[in-house]
């Protein structure tokens, strides 16, 4: 009946290793399942033991770094929370300076600083640099074509007459209108 002994050890270990989840114990639980075995056949207490060592020390160094490498080895980490924002587009929506301004980053309004000189002015499309805090350290996104003005109305600013954001332009006879299109 010393098999049961090994049985209940094996399953002992088995549970201590899902506790830890380091792959230790699951060699030793192995050691004594083959330890199980060679009590079913009869084999004497000295045999037992040697069988248990023999087999945990070959699944130790044999089979557990292959399957820790095996285990650990996964997809890339998705950024997540705030790290998934930097890199993101946003658009002012109040101007940014060194100190302070807002944009709609990710459908929410963030509170905004720009590190470079000069200001970001309204509308401007910006790129997330970092996130210091609840600010987010925007940059002007280069493929819009900047987005920095030095001055009111200066050059690369997307201010319109009066600091507003641009008016768009219409071809002429095309503006759209309020009122609700005619009934054919």
């Amino acid at each position: 009946m010393e098999w049961v002994w090994w049985l209940a050890l094996s399953l002992i270990l088995g549970v201590v290793e899902v506790l830890i989840v380091d792959l230790l114990f699951l060699m030793f639980a192995g050691g004594a399942l083959a330890a199980t075995v060679a009590a079913a056949l009869g084999a004497p207490l000295a045999v037992q033991v040697a069988v248990f060592a023999v087999v945990s020390v070959l699944l130790l160094v044999a089979i557990r770094p292959w399957a820790l490498r095996r285990f650990r080895k996964q997809e890339p980490e998705t950024a997540t929370n705030v790290s998934a924002l930097i890199g993101r587009d946003a658009v002012v929506l109040a101007s940014v300076s060194g100190l302070a301004g807002r944009v709609k980053l990710a459908g929410e309004v963030w509170s905004a600083r720009f590190d470079g000189t000069g200001e970001l002015t309204v509308g401007s499309p910006v790129t997330v640099v970092a996130i210091d805090g609840a600010t987010a350290v925007v940059a002007p996104r280069e493929a819009a074509g900047g987005g920095i003005s030095d001055a009111p109305g200066g050059f690369g600013s997307f201010t319109g007459p009066g600091g507003g954001p641009p008016a768009p332009s219409y071809p002429p006879g095309s503006y759209p209108s309020a009122a609700p299109p005619a009934a054919p």
